[in-house]
């Protein structure tokens, strides 16, 4: 990704605008479906996937459950409500119990609620002496293959200036409070209330130059559960 910032001397990075970026492949507003309708694209969905899971064609399939290939398109789509001999038939062509249409209806999603000021304070591993880690909550759900760890970190005048931190994943600070030289390479950001960065945490990264303190910022750190 490209971007229009400004570079001095000592490779210190300024805050300017995004000159071109790789185009979004999904739109944060969207709704999988409207909630009337919720019901529906689970099953559509379900019966999407067992089918490619056989490598069967709309054709193939809506043949072998003696279908429409229209009718079965709109099941898939969620646009129409599937009649029990429908599924029953959908269910025989694809070998799988009746049940398993509605199996992501089912499945429960969590949300993890933290008031201000809750929040587990950790010591991660690598961390400095004064910087001061806040978990606001983690999720990977059994079968996800990516965690998520949100954290609130804290430093002050007597913190360590450490900006050789490497792990893993992928990192998205946000200052909340203060002012600090951020290095991620052979690259330093100035970062002030409000600025954000994000990055790939395997390059050597972390607090250069406190600039002013207290310093806060968000942090959130996503890696697969493998790498962990």
């Amino acid at each position: 990704m490209t971007d229009s910032s400004e570079v001095d001397k000592g490779g210190l990075q300024r805050p300017g605008s995004i000159a071109s970026a790789s185009a979004l492949t999904q739109d944060p507003h969207q709704t999988l479906a409207p909630v009337s309708n919720v019901l529906e694209v689970a099953i559509g969905r379900s019966v999407r996937e067992l089918r490619r899971g056989l490598e069967f064609t709309v054709s193939e399939l809506a043949s072998a459950a003696d279908m429409s290939v229209g009718m079965l398109s709109k099941i898939e789509n969620g646009a129409t409500s599937p009649s029990l001999t429908s599924l029953q038939a959908l269910a025989k062509a694809l070998n799988v119990p009746i049940s398993t249409f509605f199996k992501q209806h089912e499945e429960k999603r969590e949300a993890v609620f933290m008031r201000a000021g809750e929040g587990a304070d950790v010591e991660r591993r690598g961390t400095r002496s004064g910087h001061h880690y806040r978990l606001l909550g983690h999720h990977a759900a059994p079968r996800d293959d990516v965690m998520v760890e949100p954290y609130m970190i804290t430093l002050n005048e007597e913190s360590d200036k450490f900006p050789a931190f490497q792990h893993s994943g992928t990192e998205f600070i946000y200052l909340l409070e203060g002012e600090v030289t951020y290095r991620h390479g052979d690259r330093l950001y100035h970062l002030r209330p409000g600025d954000s960065l994000f990055f790939d945490a395997k390059a050597p990264h972390g607090p250069e130059i406190l600039n002013k303190v207290p310093c806060r910022y968000l942090s959130i750190i996503s890696y697969a559960t493998d790498q962990a």
